[in-house]
């Protein structure tokens, strides 16, 4: 009885100790006071980490791709960007430059080739929607988005996110600053002048200052085009002379190609083939003046094996006009002024004065399909996108050598640094996703820039499909039949190098549909229909 009584006194208490431990194993505040109390948190703790963290133990180095060249500069400033992001979430990223020349061949090669790649500039005019049908891309998740990018979130418009959305599903991380831009051409007041002119609205009245430039300046070429940015840009500039361009058919997005389009100054959103009217006269009228300044040596005979931009070579006198964009030029513009160029900028306008706003899409990262590492490719984009100090190195590089804050609160340049010898020029790294409401103006800005500047916001307008998507998956072939036969056949009235421009224009069209136009056109109406209608027009 005795040893019964012991046994079942020792099962209670064995009991008793079980239920204890289970409870003191679900309390997470133990006392301080208890010696066994921090062991256990601690141990705790290494085996289950906090699930609402992200587990950034192993360090990873994130592999990404941007457009255009790396700056001189650019070591030391991804060395500052890299000690930041190994403190803060224990990775470093290797960024890979695909040169304007390059882009129509490598960009989609980098994606489809298996190489490692995390992530990848993304842009409504370099082949988005076309890489994100092929599956290149991975697709997001609005929630972990959330969890891992939170300073984004709590920015970013969800009308970004629908006008990034391709075929239901989310492929880019756009910029929260949808750039307040257009397009524009710089050109040399001291040219103009002995050209006899005062002023220049569009860019179909260059032809006086083309002459000059043929006339007395012979290592210069008027228009120094590239094989991919510069190459279809004259020729845009000039059909908005007579019609609302968007800058690229609506079907591929890739302003190298013809295909649909509509005018973004007419409220109905009517689409048509760039072969039909009124479409089509526009063009006739900017190939016409394209045929005759190729023909008088105004443009560079081969631009396809060019790669260096107008812009790139414009003050050291090789173009005559710098092709480019509000934002880019500002540069240009100031290393001009410091060789004792005057410039002049010209914003390609419509008739009415007209540009249209830039969408969401205009400007945005990708994750690769393949990327091991997603992850912490967006915490990286969180940091670099909208933390200011991440920000302002990326775009700026380092204070003190690149740029210095002055008393009136502009973004100038340290002593002895000059927009000729500053190893990291602003916007010229590609990194043009990142939050812009960050930056300051710049001291060096030009006061013909600064005029720009400020009247950019005027030239803006909203037009019937910002924010629409097109979903190829159906015409997919057609698309990419469309695009050889622009290649073969559109490029050369691009730039003028033709003979005659109604028959160029009866070869691309009968070439367009074999190509399957008209069923793209179809598709097109279809889905702009359906986009209008959600909208309410």
């Amino acid at each position: 009885m005795k040893k019964s009584s012991i046994l079942l006194f020792t099962l209670l208490l064995s009991f008793v100790l079980v239920i204890s431990a289970c409870g003191n194993n679900n309390n997470n505040s133990a006392p301080s006071d208890s010696p066994n109390a921090s062991v256990s948190a601690s141990a705790s703790g290494a085996a289950s980490p906090d699930a609402s963290k992200p587990d950034n133990s192993k360090e990873v180095k994130l592999v990404g791709y941007l457009l255009g060249e790396a700056p001189k500069g650019m070591p030391e400033v991804l060395a500052a960007l890299n000690e930041k992001f190994k403190k803060d979430i224990n990775a470093t990223i290797e960024l890979n430059y695909i040169g304007w020349g390059d882009v129509a061949s490598k960009y989609p090669l980098v994606l489809a080739s298996g190489e490692d790649v995390d992530f990848i500039f993304a842009a409504d005019w370099n082949f988005y929607t076309s890489e994100a049908n092929k599956g290149a891309f991975m697709s997001l998740d609005l929630e972990k988005m959330k969890q891992l990018m939170p300073k984004y979130m709590a920015k970013q418009n969800q009308a970004a996110f629908t006008a990034a959305t391709v075929n239901g599903k989310l492929y880019m991380i756009p910029t929260t600053t949808p750039d307040r831009k257009v397009s524009v051409a710089v050109i040399r007041k001291d040219i103009m002048e002995k050209a006899g002119l005062a002023e220049v609205k569009k860019f179909s009245e260059l032809e006086p200052y083309f002459a000059e430039i043929k006339k007395d300046y012979p290592d210069m070429i008027p228009l120094n085009l590239d094989s991919q940015f510069d190459l279809p840009t004259p020729y845009q500039y000039l059909l908005r002379d007579k019609i609302g361009f968007q800058g690229a058919p609506i079907d591929s997005g890739d302003p190298m190609t013809e295909g649909v389009a509509y005018d973004f100054s007419d409220p109905t959103g009517k689409i048509m083939s760039m072969l039909e009217e009124p479409m089509l006269s526009a063009q006739k009228y900017a190939a016409g003046i394209m045929k005759d300044w190729y023909a008088k040596g105004y443009v560079n005979k081969n631009p396809y094996s060019n790669k260096t931009r107008s812009k790139d070579n414009f003050c050291e006198g090789k173009s005559g006009v710098a092709l480019g964009n509000s934002y880019d030029v500002a540069t240009v513009m100031s290393q001009c002024k410091a060789k004792g160029i005057d410039t002049y900028i010209i914003p390609s306008l419509t008739q009415d004065g007209k540009a249209p706003q830039n969408t969401w899409t205009n400007n945005g990262v990708a994750i690769a399909a393949n990327s091991k590492n997603a992850d912490r490719v967006m915490q990286m984009l969180d940091l670099l996108m909208e933390d200011e100090s991440y920000a302002t190195t990326a775009y700026f590089g380092i204070e003190g050598k690149n740029y210095a804050v002055t008393a009136e609160g502009t973004i100038g340049l340290p002593e002895g640094v000059t927009s000729e010898n500053n190893t990291y020029p602003p916007d010229a790294s590609g990194f043009w996703f990142i939050d812009k409401d960050f930056f300051k103006p710049m001291a060096d800005w030009t006061a013909e820039y600064t005029k720009h500047h400020d009247e950019v916001a005027s030239f803006l307008t909203d037009f019937p499909y910002n924010g629409f998507t097109f979903n190829s998956d159906k015409v997919k072939t057609q698309i990419a039949n469309m695009k050889n036969v622009s290649s073969q056949y559109a490029s050369p009235i691009f730039i003028g190098a033709i003979k005659d421009v109604d028959s160029a224009f009866a070869t691309l069209d009968e070439k367009l549909k074999s190509a399957g136009i008209d069923k793209v056109k179809t598709e097109v109406e279809a889905q702009a229909a359906a986009y209008l209608a959600s909208k309410g027009k």
